[in-house]
Protein backbone atom coordinates (compact mmCIF):
# COMPACT_ATOMS: atom_id res chain seq x y z
CA UNK A 1 0.00 0.00 0.00
CA UNK A 2 1.37 3.44 -0.95
CA UNK A 3 1.11 6.28 1.54
CA UNK A 4 -0.03 9.63 0.24
CA UNK A 5 2.07 12.46 1.69
CA UNK A 6 0.29 15.26 3.51
CA UNK A 7 -0.35 18.35 1.42
CA UNK A 8 2.41 20.89 1.74
CA UNK A 9 1.86 24.57 2.43
CA UNK A 10 3.11 26.79 -0.39
CA UNK A 11 5.36 29.36 1.28
CA UNK A 12 4.78 31.77 -1.63
CA UNK A 13 1.25 32.27 -0.28
CA UNK A 14 2.76 34.16 2.68
CA UNK A 15 3.32 37.12 0.36
CA UNK A 16 -0.43 37.46 -0.15
CA UNK A 17 -1.80 36.43 3.26
CA UNK A 18 -2.29 38.70 6.25
CA UNK A 19 -3.69 38.24 9.74
CA UNK A 20 -7.48 38.60 9.61
CA UNK A 21 -7.49 40.50 12.91
CA UNK A 22 -4.57 42.92 12.58
CA UNK A 23 -3.92 42.79 8.81
CA UNK A 24 -0.27 42.32 9.79
CA UNK A 25 2.37 39.86 8.66
CA UNK A 26 2.19 36.14 9.29
CA UNK A 27 5.10 33.77 9.79
CA UNK A 28 5.12 30.07 8.96
CA UNK A 29 5.80 27.45 11.63
CA UNK A 30 6.55 24.30 9.64
CA UNK A 31 6.82 22.03 12.71
CA UNK A 32 3.33 22.88 13.97
CA UNK A 33 1.82 23.57 10.53
CA UNK A 34 0.55 26.99 11.61
CA UNK A 35 0.70 30.60 10.51
CA UNK A 36 1.69 32.87 13.38
CA UNK A 37 0.46 36.41 13.95
CA UNK A 38 2.78 37.92 16.53
CA UNK A 39 0.73 41.14 16.62
CA UNK A 40 -2.51 39.31 17.45
CA UNK A 41 -0.80 36.58 19.53
CA UNK A 42 -2.63 33.92 17.49
CA UNK A 43 -1.64 30.79 15.58
CA UNK A 44 -3.79 29.82 12.60
CA UNK A 45 -3.85 26.13 11.60
CA UNK A 46 -2.90 24.80 8.18
CA UNK A 47 -5.03 21.82 7.23
CA UNK A 48 -4.24 19.74 4.16
CA UNK A 49 -1.98 22.54 2.93
CA UNK A 50 -4.71 25.19 3.27
CA UNK A 51 -4.43 27.98 5.86
CA UNK A 52 -7.54 28.39 8.00
CA UNK A 53 -7.58 32.13 8.68
CA UNK A 54 -10.64 32.19 10.91
CA UNK A 55 -10.20 33.87 14.27
CA UNK A 56 -12.51 31.28 15.86
CA UNK A 57 -10.15 28.51 14.66
CA UNK A 58 -6.96 30.21 15.87
CA UNK A 59 -4.99 29.09 18.88
CA UNK A 60 -3.92 31.77 21.37
CA UNK A 61 -0.15 32.05 21.83
CA UNK A 62 1.33 31.94 25.30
Amino acid sequence: MTEIPAAQFDRKMLEALVCPQTHGLLTYDADRQELISKAAHLAFPIRDGIPVLLIDEARPLD
